[in-house]
């Protein structure tokens, strides 16, 4: 579905690539044809990758949550994930986002792009590094700081891999990507997974990552050689900052207000509800993870490609945002009207006082979708500085709500928190800013329309099979299937599944239908004389030839 997603946005691209040749013909040597190509394999790469990974993160972390981690250690881990997040926002500046947009030759400014990376980040963990005990004991965990300063160490080595792999992003060179990340997946996992059952705990995971962050160094490095070089222009940088700095910012806010939950909750909770919690986080990101960040591989740089039409960008957002909805808005329905059951059949029993955050988060998990997606768009299109105020309104009005549902309803009422801010005032800030860009409300509604009445047949279709047939697994996977029955005619428009159908009836003998001509069954001889009268009819009887 996600290949599917930018098909519009391919030949759009396609068109105005073709009419920038026409403008310029002496301006460059890439075939007319070649971007919509590369945008349409980088994202069948990203697809994979992307299922890839997810399907075994999701398995290594089952295997952990089932046989050797607590609930304890995953809370200690997870306050370590929220401050290597942070770092992370903004250990660049901001400043590779740069490799991907700028039309100039990257070669030229790369090197500067290095040092500010690299020197931000080191300048960032060494902070970090002496603030950890007290970044600890703020979070409700004194014990974490161990934790903290060899996982964070990872955000160092981002800062020195940013610019090859922002090369990658800006190349579409998502079959690279895709061994790296490979690379990188089994070398961290099997390191946790042994430093897991060795007894090791939380401290499993931080060194785990940052073996993987290695491996992705040393990847990226040979994946685009000549990227990992120091250099230095005054100008350039200048430059480099007044671009990132906004979003920078912006990228700040994202990650803050994706982890002040987690903070909010070990500091009022504790670790124990925290690792909760985090299962809970964990499960409602399936879709984003397995879903938006296919799409968020290309579509930057696609988008990128096409800002400088108004016309193809609006068009690209439309067209991108409808198949990521109808490939979302089912799993996130089913996570929300099923909340205990798909914890306990996934994780086990006893992480089942996760349920009541994941019915909150689920929804959350599909308006982050959206959101990502008008991240991307808002920033290819020039809107840095709107883009800052939305998540700054965010993170602002989130805090509080998070304080006020974790003291009235523990994790339920954190997870409500999310919701609440985000679907009032979030999405309506979006829109505002999607507006002032050409991307209409009707627009956005004649996309969403389908796959939010579908969803609501979803959650309608689940809990009335539950109802009836239990909590049992043989249970949820009949709601699951007949959800999916219920939501697929809704949702997806006829005109989609008729290509669909015409294949399957192809691949078992029959024509498409658009193939199919009905054709009426020849008269018989004796009809057609008798039709030209009696003397036909004689000769009919007789033998002889009738006449004309």
């Amino acid at each position: 579905m996600t290949v599917a997603s930018f098909s519009s946005l391919m030949h759009r691209m396609n068109r105005m690539t073709r009419m920038t040749r026409l403008k310029k013909p002496g301006a460059a040597s890439e075939p007319a044809e070649s971007l919509g190509d590369r945008v349409r394999a980088a994202a069948k790469w990203s697809l994979i990758n992307t299922l890839v990974i997810r399907i075994g993160t999701f398995a290594t972390g089952v295997i952990l949550a089932r046989g050797a981690l607590t609930p304890r250690d995953w809370g200690l881990y997870a306050l370590g994930g929220v401050a290597q997040a942070v770092l992370l926002s903004f250990n660049e500046l901001g400043v590779s986002l740069a490799v991907v947009r700028w039309a100039r030759d990257p070669r030229e400014f790369a090197p500067t792009v290095v040092t500010l990376a690299t020197g931000s980040s080191a300048l960032l963990y060494a902070g970090l590094w002496f603030a950890a005990p007290t970044v600890a004991r703020t979070l409700g965990s004194p014990d974490a700081t161990g934790v903290l300063r060899i996982l964070c160490f990872g955000v160092v080595v981002d800062g020195l891999a940013c610019v090859p792999n922002a090369v990658l992003t800006r190349e579409f060179r998502q079959r690279a990507r895709l061994t790296i990340d490979l690379g990188t997946f089994v070398v961290s996992s099997g390191l946790t997974l042994i430093l897991a059952f060795a007894g090791w705990g939380a401290s499993s995971f931080a060194w785990g990552g940052v073996a993987g962050v290695m491996v992705a160094l040393i990847g990226a490095g040979v994946a685009a050689p000549g990227y990992l070089r120091p250099g230095w222009d005054r100008e350039t940088a200048r430059e480099l900052v007044h671009y990132g700095m906004p979003l920078a910012g912006a990228s700040l806010f994202v990650l803050a207000t994706l982890n002040t939950d987690s903070a909010v909750v070990g500091a009022t909770l504790g670790p124990v509800a925290l690792g909760l919690y985090r299962v809970a986080f964990t499960m409602s990101s399936w879709p984003v993870r397995a879903i938006s960040e296919t799409a968020r591989r290309v579509s930057f740089a696609g988008f990128s490609r096409a800002a400088e039409s108004a016309e193809n960008l609006t068009e690209g957002f439309t067209s991108g945002l409808s198949p990521l909805l109808l490939a979302s808005v089912p799993a996130c329905a089913l996570l929300a009207a099923l909340p205990r059951q798909v914890i306990s059949a996934v994780y086990g029993g006893q992480w089942a006082g996760a349920a009541g955050a994941l019915r909150y988060l689920a929804v959350l998990g599909l308006l982050r979708i959206v959101f990502e997606l008008c991240y991307d768009f808002l920033v290819a299109a020039g809107r840095s500085r709107a883009l800052l105020a939305v998540q700054a309104l965010w993170l602002v009005a989130l805090i509080p709500a998070l304080f006020l549902g974790a003291h009235r309803d523990g994790l339920s009422g954190v997870g409500m928190g999310h919701v609440v801010v985000a679907a009032v005032l979030i999405a309506p800030a979006y829109l505002l800013a999607l507006a002032a860009v050409g991307v209409r409300p009707h627009r956005l509604a004649a996309v969403c329309w389908r796959p939010l009445l579908g969803g609501g047949a979803v959650v309608v279709v689940a809990l009335a099979v539950t109802r009836v047939a239990g909590d049992s697994d043989l249970a949820l996977l009949a709601a699951c299937l007949l959800a999916m029955a219920a939501y697929v005619p809704i949702a997806v428009p006829t005109a989609m599944l008729r290509p669909v159908w015409d294949k399957a009836g192809t691949r078992w003998g029959r024509s498409p239908r658009r193939h199919r001509i009905k054709l009426k069954p020849l008269p018989r001889r004796a009809d057609v004389l008798r039709a030209r009268g009696p003397l036909a009819e004689d000769a009919l009887v007789s033998g002889e030839a009738p006449p004309a």
